[in-house]
């Protein structure tokens, strides 16, 4: 056999934490990960505090886990800093993200390389199933509004997340790509990110088995909580539709989420009663509240950085 078909596929797990406990049990379950084949595995943390504060417990698993671990200080409280660290480092064929709260099951990773080798897509999706309190609301838990899929527009998937996702890293288009530095706290980083890596031409698949777990804490599991963060989505994409439009094209964006707005408003009259359909119908109006903020230029809510719980991997 030639030199080429021994080559191994490098692929480095990257982890971007602040003061998170349960990245213990983040690298627990990538140490049990099933490898692809022919595949070698380095996993890249980017510890995202002011101290290094995770040095001590990655310094305590290295030895523990079965792949190489490469510890990055990058500080600080700017998750766009931590991420772009990871890509700044890495050496692999492809890069995976993974929020440091999240476990991952054992054949994701295989599920991913699977789908990316199969479509060559420049980024491979896969799901995140929430794991709720028993404390929980009861219509937040039966509704499940904190898993993460993929949204499909026209049978294509246009943007992104980093709480489950490989990249190729070997494509020009994600080699060259960084996250924007002034998204770090307010979250839309990741949005951004993968909107435009679609409009430059880069394809994004979905590996519907490549599953990651993520527990909902206790200060998420509120209504008040999903309402900002669905508003502050709602600005990401209303500033990405505004980008390069006319007076005119801003216009009609606005007006088609004011459409919006109202139609949410009647369905969350009419669905009053009933608690899912209510809750959801009044997260799509703020949502939508959210695009008119964007395409106005309404300065994005900053839902990370304070309360150091809430600095997270998927801020999307």
């Amino acid at each position: 056999m030639s030199g080429t078909e021994h080559r191994k596929t490098h692929v480095d797990i990257c982890v971007c934490t602040y003061r998170r406990p349960e990245l213990e049990q983040t690298l627990r379950s990538i140490g049990a990960l099933a490898v692809p084949d022919n595949a070698e595995i380095r996993v890249v943390i980017a510890d995202n505090d002011v101290t290094p504060s995770a040095h001590d417990l990655v310094k305590r698993l290295r030895p523990q886990l079965p792949f190489d671990i490469l510890y990055l200080h990058a500080p600080a409280s700017n998750i766009s800093i931590a991420r772009n660290a990871c890509l700044d480092n890495g050496s692999g064929d492809f890069l995976a993200f993974v929020d440091d709260d999240e476990t991952v099951s054992p054949g994701w990773l295989c599920e991913l390389m699977a789908v990316a080798l199969d479509t060559k897509a420049e980024a491979v999706l896969g799901p995140v199933r929430a794991v709720y309190r028993e404390d929980a609301p009861r219509w937040m838990r039966k509704g499940d509004f904190h898993s993460t899929f993929p949204v499909w527009v026209r049978g294509e998937i246009l943007t992104g997340y980093t709480c489950n996702v490989l990249l190729r890293r070997s494509s020009p288009l994600v080699d060259r790509r960084r996250f924007n530095l002034a998204l770090g706290r307010t979250g839309g980083e990741d949005t951004e990110y993968f909107s435009r890596l679609r409009r430059d031409g880069g394809a994004i698949a979905y590996a519907p088995e490549a599953l990651v777990l993520e527990p909902v804490p206790r200060n998420r599991a509120s209504f008040s909580w999903l309402l900002k963060r669905r508003f502050r989505m709602g600005q990401t994409h209303g500033r990405l539709l505004g980008e390069g439009k006319s007076a005119a094209g801003l216009a009609r964006k606005i007006g088609i989420a004011a459409l919006k707005v109202g139609y949410c408003l009647l369905a969350s009259i009419f669905f009053s009663a009933l608690a899912i359909r209510r809750n959801r119908s009044v997260l799509r109006l703020v949502m939508h509240a959210g695009v008119i903020g964007g395409l106005v230029g309404v300065t994005e809510i900053r839902l990370y950085g304070g309360d150091t719980r809430e600095v997270r991997g998927n801020a999307g």
